[in-house]
């Protein structure tokens, strides 16, 4: 069996992720705080802090919104 690798979306800390279906709350968006192999995602409607794999994150992904405000 082959796989397809594609290539992974390029998040970055600050981004925010507007997922497919809402959180409990209403809210379909995420603020990206932590990279690696799972992603530390905090919800901007209640405050609620994930921890997300990756893979899943790409999956439920609907939108990127980049942080512009880099220093």
């Amino acid at each position: 069996m082959t796989m397809i690798s594609a290539d992974p979306i390029p998040f970055a800390i600050g981004d925010i992720l507007v997922l497919k279906k809402p959180h409990p709350c209403g809210s379909k968006e995420w603020r990206v705080l932590k990279l690696g192999a799972d992603l530390r995602l905090v919800c901007l409607g209640c405050g609620r802090h994930i921890m997300l794999p990756r893979a899943e994150a790409e999956r439920r992904l609907k939108k990127l919104i980049k942080e512009t405000n880099q220093e």
